[in-house]
């Protein structure tokens, strides 16, 4: 296999460059991260009605399918997302250090990076997913490869800000949807009508656009998160977490997020729905620290990755083509511009529907990375947007400072 990734690549999501291909857990960790974001959007997928059914809970299953249902959704929620914002800002982190290597400034080149990020997602949000993340990645990194720029202090402060904002607004809107007034919920009329289950893959497209607002209120409510998360990332990835001396460091994380928050996040879950939130963006955050360092423990102590090893390193390395494409080929086989098959699907087989669907596209993932890596060093998307940063780069170099303009 050719290596997926140079020291200039600007995909944060790429395999690290050469110096620290040698860490397995990055591209298993990238991996998982992806897949397992499927994980929860899944759910969304296999509704008849799609994100807006699933934000209303409709058509929810009865009995011991709705325990399953809440059990598997909540073992996801907002997990992996946690991992994958993390993986940023570790990328973002191997970025920083391949140019100060290099002797080239920093952020340098990366507000193209970042512009090309955006584009990448509002692509993906308009014909794919509305739940894409990768806008608000793109903004995110804008704003953190400026505050990698800057010292260690600043930097810490930085974080701590921006956790306690985040902390703070999450605890104001969980207390208000938890004391609000409990009455007779209104009647929940069907989406009428439905783009999901009869509409054409245009309507969908225009359905997005209409109600942007309200499908892209999560990048700007997780936005201080995830400036917080990519920090946190930089941090772990500089103090060894993925290295012999980041033993103590493994442990503690290991401890916080898996033997404290991951039971108290379950708990909460199952207790309550109307914590999703608190779940979602408090505890869930805390647990992905927790996966990080049990996949960074696990690749310190065994330097052979094994088959499945080897499969989840595959998609790590085209993480941002099985990204787009997971969902692309979930919907497909769903809404009704495909198959259709969601809207066939009974309320109380739509959980073994939904957990099939997730293995089958999880294991369509494994075989395109494999066989794609096999002849090419990048994943599509991935060589689309080198191709494009390149010739943005280089148009860049080419253009006369403007300091000898104003000369």
């Amino acid at each position: 296999m050719h290596d997926s990734a140079t020291p200039t690549d600007p995909n944060p999501l790429a395999a690290p460059p050469r110096s620290a291909a040698r860490l397995p857990a990055l591209d298993v960790a990238r991996g998982i991260a992806i897949l397992g974001t499927l994980g929860t959007n899944v759910w969304i997928l296999t509704h008849p009605a799609g994100f807006i059914g699933y934000l209303e809970g409709t058509d929810r299953p009865e009995g011991a399918w709705l325990w399953i249902e809440r059990v598997l959704q909540q073992l996801a929620q907002g997990k992996f997302l946690g991992l994958l914002t993390i993986m940023f800002g570790i990328g973002l982190a191997i970025q920083r250090g391949s140019a100060v290597r290099a002797g080239r400034a920093w952020p340098g080149g990366y507000p193209w990076r970042a512009g090309l990020l955006f584009l990448d997602g509002l692509v993906n949000f308009v014909f794919v997913a509305e739940f894409d993340v990768l806008m608000g990645y793109a903004v995110t990194g804008a704003v953190v490869a400026v505050l990698l720029a800057t010292s260690e202090r600043a930097q810490r402060r930085w974080l701590l800000g921006a956790a306690a904002v985040h902390v703070a607004v999450l605890t104001l809107v969980t207390l208000a949807i938890t004391l609000a007034p409990q009455g007779d919920p209104a009647p929940r009329r069907p989406l009428d009508p439905n783009p999901y289950a009869d509409g054409s893959f245009w309507d969908l497209a225009v359905f997005r656009l209409a109600n942007a607002g309200l499908f892209r209120l999560e990048p700007v409510f997780i936005f201080p998160m995830s400036i917080a998360l990519f920090l946190v990332g930089a941090r772990l990835f500089r103090a060894g977490l993925f290295e012999p001396r980041g033993a103590r460091l493994r442990r503690r994380l290991l401890i916080l997020g898996l033997a404290v928050a991951a039971p108290l996040d379950l708990a909460l879950g199952l207790w309550d729905g109307d914590l999703v939130l608190l779940t979602r963006y408090g505890t869930a955050p805390i647990v992905a620290l927790g996966l990080l360092a049990l996949i960074a423990e696990t690749y310190a102590r065994r330097p052979r990755t094994g088959w499945a090893g080897r499969r989840l390193a595959e998609v790590g390395r085209v993480a941002l083509s099985c990204y787009i494409l997971q969902n692309l080929v979930t919907s497909a086989l769903c809404y009704g511009w495909g198959l259709g098959l969601a809207a066939r699907v009974s309320p109380n087989e739509r959980v073994p529907f939904t957990v099939g669907i997730h293995l089958l596209v999880c294991a369509l993932m494994m075989v395109f990375a494999h066989a794609w890596l096999r002849r090419f060093a990048r994943g599509p998307v991935e060589w689309l947007w080198h191709k494009g940063y390149r010739l943005l780069a280089r148009e860049g170099r080419d253009a006369p400072a403007p300091s000898s303009v104003a000369r």
